[in-house]
Protein backbone atom coordinates (compact mmCIF):
# COMPACT_ATOMS: atom_id res chain seq x y z
CA UNK A 1 0.00 0.00 0.00
CA UNK A 2 1.12 3.57 -0.63
CA UNK A 3 0.51 6.95 0.91
CA UNK A 4 0.75 10.43 -0.54
CA UNK A 5 4.28 11.81 -0.39
CA UNK A 6 3.45 15.25 0.97
CA UNK A 7 1.87 13.93 4.16
CA UNK A 8 4.73 11.58 5.04
CA UNK A 9 7.54 13.96 4.12
CA UNK A 10 5.97 16.74 6.18
CA UNK A 11 5.95 14.40 9.17
CA UNK A 12 9.58 13.39 8.55
CA UNK A 13 10.54 17.06 8.39
CA UNK A 14 8.87 17.54 11.77
CA UNK A 15 10.98 14.72 13.25
CA UNK A 16 14.26 15.55 11.57
CA UNK A 17 17.35 13.59 12.58
CA UNK A 18 19.31 16.73 13.35
CA UNK A 19 22.58 15.76 15.01
CA UNK A 20 21.96 17.76 18.13
CA UNK A 21 20.79 14.33 19.35
CA UNK A 22 18.23 15.92 21.64
CA UNK A 23 16.54 13.78 24.31
CA UNK A 24 13.69 11.68 22.96
CA UNK A 25 11.07 13.84 24.67
CA UNK A 26 12.50 17.20 23.59
CA UNK A 27 11.20 17.30 20.05
CA UNK A 28 7.43 17.07 20.20
CA UNK A 29 5.53 16.25 17.04
CA UNK A 30 2.35 17.93 15.96
CA UNK A 31 -0.86 15.92 15.99
CA UNK A 32 -0.86 16.00 12.18
CA UNK A 33 2.67 14.58 12.01
CA UNK A 34 1.88 11.80 14.49
CA UNK A 35 -1.22 10.83 12.53
CA UNK A 36 0.83 10.75 9.32
CA UNK A 37 3.29 8.28 10.82
CA UNK A 38 0.43 6.22 12.21
CA UNK A 39 -1.33 6.01 8.86
CA UNK A 40 1.80 4.88 7.07
CA UNK A 41 2.54 2.28 9.76
CA UNK A 42 -1.03 0.99 9.42
CA UNK A 43 -0.61 0.60 5.67
CA UNK A 44 2.45 -1.59 6.31
CA UNK A 45 0.95 -3.65 9.13
CA UNK A 46 0.50 -7.24 7.91
CA UNK A 47 -2.73 -9.19 8.18
CA UNK A 48 -0.99 -11.81 10.28
CA UNK A 49 2.13 -12.00 12.43
CA UNK A 50 3.93 -15.22 13.33
CA UNK A 51 5.47 -15.26 16.80
CA UNK A 52 8.71 -17.14 17.60
CA UNK A 53 6.71 -19.89 19.33
CA UNK A 54 4.83 -20.61 16.10
CA UNK A 55 1.52 -19.03 17.12
CA UNK A 56 -0.07 -16.52 14.78
CA UNK A 57 -1.64 -13.16 15.56
CA UNK A 58 -4.32 -12.18 13.04
CA UNK A 59 -4.74 -8.47 12.32
CA UNK A 60 -8.30 -7.48 11.38
CA UNK A 61 -7.63 -4.76 8.81
CA UNK A 62 -11.34 -3.91 8.76
CA UNK A 63 -11.21 -2.76 12.39
CA UNK A 64 -8.53 -0.11 12.26
CA UNK A 65 -9.86 1.84 15.26
CA UNK A 66 -9.49 -1.24 17.46
CA UNK A 67 -5.85 -1.78 16.50
CA UNK A 68 -4.39 1.71 16.49
CA UNK A 69 -3.21 3.22 19.79
CA UNK A 70 -3.93 6.70 21.22
CA UNK A 71 -1.98 9.67 19.87
CA UNK A 72 0.04 10.23 23.04
CA UNK A 73 1.21 6.61 22.99
CA UNK A 74 1.99 6.75 19.29
CA UNK A 75 4.07 9.89 19.85
CA UNK A 76 6.25 8.08 22.41
CA UNK A 77 6.66 5.10 20.08
CA UNK A 78 7.75 7.42 17.27
CA UNK A 79 10.31 9.07 19.56
CA UNK A 80 11.70 5.64 20.42
CA UNK A 81 11.86 4.90 16.70
CA UNK A 82 13.81 8.11 16.20
CA UNK A 83 16.37 6.95 18.78
CA UNK A 84 16.62 3.58 17.03
CA UNK A 85 17.24 5.42 13.75
CA UNK A 86 20.15 7.27 15.37
CA UNK A 87 21.52 3.92 16.54
CA UNK A 88 21.26 2.43 13.06
CA UNK A 89 23.07 5.40 11.49
CA UNK A 90 25.81 5.04 14.11
CA UNK A 91 26.02 1.28 13.43
CA UNK A 92 25.02 0.43 17.00
CA UNK A 93 23.10 -2.72 16.17
CA UNK A 94 22.91 -4.16 19.69
CA UNK A 95 21.84 -0.84 21.16
CA UNK A 96 19.19 -0.49 18.48
CA UNK A 97 17.73 -3.89 19.35
CA UNK A 98 17.83 -3.16 23.09
CA UNK A 99 16.04 0.14 22.49
CA UNK A 100 13.24 -1.61 20.60
CA UNK A 101 12.92 -4.33 23.21
CA UNK A 102 12.76 -1.75 26.00
CA UNK A 103 9.94 0.01 24.17
CA UNK A 104 7.98 -3.21 23.83
CA UNK A 105 8.49 -4.08 27.52
CA UNK A 106 7.21 -0.65 28.48
CA UNK A 107 4.04 -1.08 26.50
CA UNK A 108 3.54 -4.71 27.55
CA UNK A 109 3.88 -3.69 31.20
CA UNK A 110 0.84 -1.43 30.85
CA UNK A 111 -1.33 -4.55 30.44
CA UNK A 112 -3.81 -2.64 28.31
CA UNK A 113 -2.96 -3.50 24.69
CA UNK A 114 -4.24 -6.44 22.68
CA UNK A 115 -1.80 -8.62 20.76
CA UNK A 116 -2.88 -6.85 17.57
CA UNK A 117 -2.03 -3.50 19.11
CA UNK A 118 1.38 -4.76 20.22
CA UNK A 119 2.09 -5.77 16.63
CA UNK A 120 1.02 -2.31 15.49
CA UNK A 121 3.25 -0.61 18.09
CA UNK A 122 6.23 -2.58 16.82
CA UNK A 123 5.33 -1.71 13.24
CA UNK A 124 5.04 2.00 14.09
CA UNK A 125 8.53 1.89 15.60
CA UNK A 126 9.87 0.14 12.50
CA UNK A 127 8.14 2.52 10.10
CA UNK A 128 9.59 5.53 11.91
CA UNK A 129 13.06 4.02 11.70
CA UNK A 130 12.66 3.38 7.96
CA UNK A 131 11.43 6.90 7.23
CA UNK A 132 14.24 8.55 9.16
CA UNK A 133 17.06 6.40 7.77
CA UNK A 134 16.11 7.09 4.17
CA UNK A 135 14.54 3.78 3.17
CA UNK A 136 11.86 5.75 1.37
CA UNK A 137 11.82 7.17 -2.14
CA UNK A 138 9.44 9.20 -4.26
CA UNK A 139 8.13 7.82 -7.52
CA UNK A 140 6.07 9.49 -10.20
CA UNK A 141 2.88 7.62 -11.02
CA UNK A 142 0.11 8.98 -13.21
CA UNK A 143 1.23 12.55 -12.64
CA UNK A 144 1.37 12.21 -8.85
CA UNK A 145 4.22 11.45 -6.47
CA UNK A 146 3.90 8.59 -4.02
CA UNK A 147 6.12 7.24 -1.27
CA UNK A 148 7.41 3.68 -1.61
CA UNK A 149 9.92 1.52 0.22
CA UNK A 150 13.46 1.40 -1.16
CA UNK A 151 15.17 -1.56 0.53
CA UNK A 152 18.42 -1.06 -1.43
CA UNK A 153 18.94 2.58 -0.52
CA UNK A 154 21.97 3.21 1.66
CA UNK A 155 21.75 5.56 4.62
CA UNK A 156 23.34 8.89 3.69
CA UNK A 157 23.82 10.21 7.23
CA UNK A 158 27.11 9.82 9.06
CA UNK A 159 27.92 9.56 12.76
CA UNK A 160 30.96 10.87 14.63
CA UNK A 161 32.49 9.16 17.65
CA UNK A 162 30.99 11.85 19.89
CA UNK A 163 27.53 11.33 18.41
CA UNK A 164 27.84 7.56 18.75
CA UNK A 165 28.74 7.94 22.42
CA UNK A 166 25.74 10.21 23.00
CA UNK A 167 23.35 7.78 21.31
CA UNK A 168 24.67 4.89 23.41
CA UNK A 169 24.14 6.95 26.57
CA UNK A 170 20.59 7.89 25.59
CA UNK A 171 19.65 4.30 24.81
CA UNK A 172 21.26 3.06 28.03
CA UNK A 173 19.16 5.58 29.98
CA UNK A 174 16.00 4.59 28.12
CA UNK A 175 16.61 0.89 28.77
CA UNK A 176 17.46 1.51 32.44
CA UNK A 177 14.18 3.40 32.90
CA UNK A 178 12.19 0.55 31.33
CA UNK A 179 10.90 -2.66 32.96
CA UNK A 180 13.61 -5.29 33.23
CA UNK A 181 13.35 -8.38 31.02
CA UNK A 182 11.48 -11.24 32.64
CA UNK A 183 13.64 -14.03 34.04
CA UNK A 184 12.95 -17.27 32.19
CA UNK A 185 12.95 -20.53 34.13
CA UNK A 186 16.18 -22.48 33.70
CA UNK A 187 16.84 -26.23 33.98
CA UNK A 188 18.15 -27.37 37.37
CA UNK A 189 21.81 -26.61 37.80
CA UNK A 190 21.82 -23.77 35.25
CA UNK A 191 21.61 -20.05 35.78
CA UNK A 192 18.27 -18.40 34.96
CA UNK A 193 18.29 -16.39 31.76
CA UNK A 194 16.65 -13.04 31.26
CA UNK A 195 14.31 -12.82 28.32
CA UNK A 196 16.14 -11.38 25.35
CA UNK A 197 19.59 -12.29 26.74
CA UNK A 198 21.90 -13.88 24.17
CA UNK A 199 19.10 -14.00 21.66
CA UNK A 200 19.71 -13.04 18.06
CA UNK A 201 18.78 -9.57 16.91
CA UNK A 202 15.82 -9.11 14.58
CA UNK A 203 16.80 -10.14 11.07
CA UNK A 204 16.44 -6.59 9.78
CA UNK A 205 15.17 -3.63 11.78
CA UNK A 206 14.89 -1.79 8.49
CA UNK A 207 12.67 -4.38 6.90
CA UNK A 208 9.17 -3.65 5.66
CA UNK A 209 7.96 -6.82 7.38
CA UNK A 210 6.91 -6.61 11.01
CA UNK A 211 7.42 -10.35 11.24
CA UNK A 212 11.17 -9.67 11.39
CA UNK A 213 10.90 -7.58 14.55
CA UNK A 214 10.57 -9.27 17.91
CA UNK A 215 7.58 -8.50 20.10
CA UNK A 216 8.76 -8.87 23.66
CA UNK A 217 6.20 -10.52 25.91
CA UNK A 218 6.73 -10.84 29.63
Amino acid sequence: MKIRAGVVLAAVYGLTLGWSVAPAGAQDLSEHAVKSFMEYAWSLTPQQFSKPDGSVIMIDKTKKDQVLVPLDVAREVIKAGRLSAHAQICELGDDQVQNHRALMRREDAKKKWTQQQMVYISQLHLTTLMLLTGRIKLVEKQGDKEVVIDEKKETAQTCTDEQKKKVKEMIAAYVAASPAPAVAAAPQGQQPQRQGQNQGAPASTGSTSVSETAIEKK
